[in-house]
Parts: structure tokens; sequence; C-alpha cells
């Protein structure tokens, strides 16, 4: 098997990944290679032809393929070297990965790798939607690639399953080609993205239904229907040509799990410091891989900083000593970073990430070995952003574990 070597191997060339490995190069961190397994680098932003991408980052209102293109120029002229259709197959001990691109499997030796692998939208199979199988029923991720990328029009009058951010992307994305959305029809008593986006479905011209359970796509050859129970507990029925399954997201993970590495149950990514730094120190991560699913300027902005501790990890490693970060009441879904390192100054994330299972409104607390180390008052939905400053728990001097919980 041939071999080559880098100083920095970023698995994955999406936001996180281009924004990650430019960092490094401007910080002289050395040799930076991109592993990207499609043709071309960019990610999800590659197939949002629409607004609002590269405000924060470029001072430009841009859509999506163009921001995703500008991040993989920006990348190139700092010096990366972003190699497409190339996929990593296997994680090794110590920075070692196995890659297989057209010339066949080599290994690739790193000091420090990156994984950016990103999230995907939760199939019909997972979302527990039942009925006939017909053709006519994609991901917003699936048809955001037919759209854009291929100009090909799926579907003329389709129901929306769900009803998060990247729902409401959809319903821009339809508008491309003249698709026009006759439902959107979500599970929760409410719709999981803010409040403010639902005048856009009046403005549209789109019913709302909350509040839905058993839902049942009819339709022998293609989709027909999408047959429901209301929030009043009676059955509905939606005639319809497709079915968008929107959001619900999870990491991207299947190189991960076949690996050495701790996974959180949490997430379902990486268990890492606030660094990014995973199980084995060799490995980092960044993106949405570790907390589904945030805006590509945040995931820009995030990378960025964990960019700033893996290079100054490669100036001077160091074992570093850590405190766990515990979930102590079963209303928060996860935590991430699920430890906090002691040492090595303030570079890396600037934020604790918390997840929900439901709506809370209670006091949200950190405590470590009994002491109070932060409290705020929480009042919050499922897919939120949920914070704690790092510097507040640290500042505070955690000697143990430290556990949050929900004190109503």
């Amino acid at each position: 098997m041939r071999e080559a070597s880098c100083t920095v191997a970023v698995v994955g060339g999406g936001t996180a990944g281009l924004a990650l490995a430019r960092e490094l190069k401007r910080l002289d961190a050395g040799s930076v290679v991109v592993l990207e397994r499609e043709a071309q680098a960019g990610g999800t932003p590659r197939h949002c032809g629409h607004y609002p991408f590269g405000i924060l980052e470029y001072n430009r209102l841009m859509k999506g393929p163009d921001y995703a293109r500008r991040n993989w120029e920006e990348a190139e002229t700092a010096g990366v070297e972003i190699r497409t259709g190339t996929s990593v197959t296997k994680l090794l001990p110590g920075g070692s990965l196995e890659v297989v691109d057209n010339e066949g499997v080599y290994r690739l030796n790193a000091e420090r790798v990156v994984l950016c692998t990103g999230v995907r939208e939760s199939s019909r199979p997972q979302r527990f939607v039942g009925g006939d199988r017909p053709l006519g029923v994609i991901t917003t991720g699936a048809l955001q690639s037919s759209v854009y990328l291929k100009g090909i029009r799926p579907f003329e009058r389709p129901v929306i399953f769900g009803s998060e951010l990247v729902s409401f992307s959809s319903l821009q994305t339809c508008a491309h080609l003249g698709i026009k959305p006759v439902a959107m029809v979500e599970e929760e008593e409410r719709i999981r993205a803010r409040g403010v986006f639902t005048p856009y479905l009046w403005l549209k011209h789109v019913p709302l239904h909350v509040g839905v359970s058993n839902p049942r796509i009819l339709g022998r050859e293609r989709v027909e229907a999408l047959e429901f129970t209301d929030h009043k507990g009676r059955a509905r029925r939606i005639e319809t040509d497709g079915i968008i399954i929107s959001g619900r997201f999870r990491p991207e993970a299947a190189l991960l799990h076949r690996s050495h590495l701790e996974v959180d149950g949490g997430t379902g990514g990486p268990a890492v410091d606030q660094y990014g730094r995973c199980s084995d120190p060799a490995y980092f991560s960044a993106g949405n891989l570790l907390r589904p699913a945030e805006t590509s300027s945040w995931c820009h902005a995030e990378a960025r900083e964990i960019a700033i501790g893996i290079a100054a990890d490669l100036r001077q490693p160091s074992k570093s000593e850590s405190v766990e970060l515990h979930i102590k009441d079963n209303r928060i879904s996860f935590v991430m970073p699920q430890s906090l390192c002691l040492t090595g100054g303030r570079a890396g994330m600037s934020n604790v990430y918390l997840g929900l299972n439901m709506p809370v409104d209670a006091k949200l607390a950190a405590y470590s070995s009994g002491r109070l180390l932060w409290s705020q008052r929480l009042r919050s939905r499922p897919v939120r952003r949920i914070t704690i400053p790092v510097a507040k728990l640290l500042d505070a001097g955690p000697d143990g574990p430290v556990e949050l919980t929900l004190e109503d």
C-alpha cells in the first residue's frame, strides 16, 4: 500500500472543513489536506441555490453555491490542498487514515486529523412514517440536489413533513422550479423552527398541520396521498404527489462508529473537549458532526476557533487535565463538548451547547462537587441554541465532574 503524509488531514470539505483548513494555513500549521468524497468541495451549501449565506463571513449576501465556491477558493488561495473524489474508509490510531481515490487505496499519515463529515436528515423509516413505498418520497437534501444541481422537478404538489428551519428552506427550493407545496405537517404541537417563520407559510398559501400522529403515505407507483390523525383525533387525508421528509438531523458518523474513537450517546458524534479533541488526541472534530445542526455561518466561526487550538497543540502538545460534563436531568438530551480541558488557555469553543427533549421553563445550573458554578433561567424548546459560556465554568474552578441539571 502506498503512503503519504501531511501535518493536518481534514475529513470533509464542507463549510467547517474548509474554514478550519484555511485558518490552519493562516496560523502556519504546516501542510493541510482536505479529503472530500464528492467531485466538488463546498458541502451542503452547494445544493442551496437561495439566500442567505455569507453575511458574517464575507459581508455579502450570497446564495449557497456562491458561498460554497468562496469557501473553497479562500482555502485554496491560503495553500490548502483539496482532494476531491477521495473517500476515507478507516480511521486508525495515532492519526493514520485509509483512503481511496481514483488511483486505489493508500494510507495517509497525519500529525492531526480533523473530522468534519457533517449531518444528514433522518430517513422515512427513522421518522416512523408508515404506509406504501411509492416513488416521490425524498429528503430536503435530495430535493435541493435534484432542483439546483440537476434541474429536475421531482413532483408538482408535495407535502413537507417537518417544520424545522430546513423545512422552510425547502419552500424556497420548491419555488425555484414552480413546485407548489400543498401543506406542512408537524408531529409536535407547534413548529420546530422559531414562530417568526409562520407568516412565511401564510404568504406562500401553505396550510400548517401540527400535533399530527400516525402518518401514512399512500400510492402504488407514485405518492397519491398522506393520511394522518390530526391534533383533535380526526382522520385526515391530503392529496399530494410527493413527500419531503425534512429535518431531524443526525451526525454523518458511519466512519466514526467503525473506529476506535469514543462516541457520545447524546449527540451521536464524537466525544470531545472544548478544543474539539477526541478520545485519541491525534483526532479532532468540528462542525455539525459534533451537534446537529447549526447554520453554515455558525459552523464557519466555530471551526476557526477549533483551528486555533489545533495549531497550538501542534506547536506544544501536552497531556491535558480535564473534567467531564454530566447530564443530571432527562429533559436535557445532550451536552457538547462532553469534557472541559482545564489547561491550555482559552482557545477552542466559546460555549458549551445543550439540547432539550421537551419545552423547558426552569433554572439551568452547573455544579461541581456540590458547589454551584453557574446558573441561569432557561425558557426554551427543542431545536434551539442553548449555550453556557465555557469561560464562566472554567473561571468558577471546577474540581471534579460538572453536573448539568434543571431546577424547577
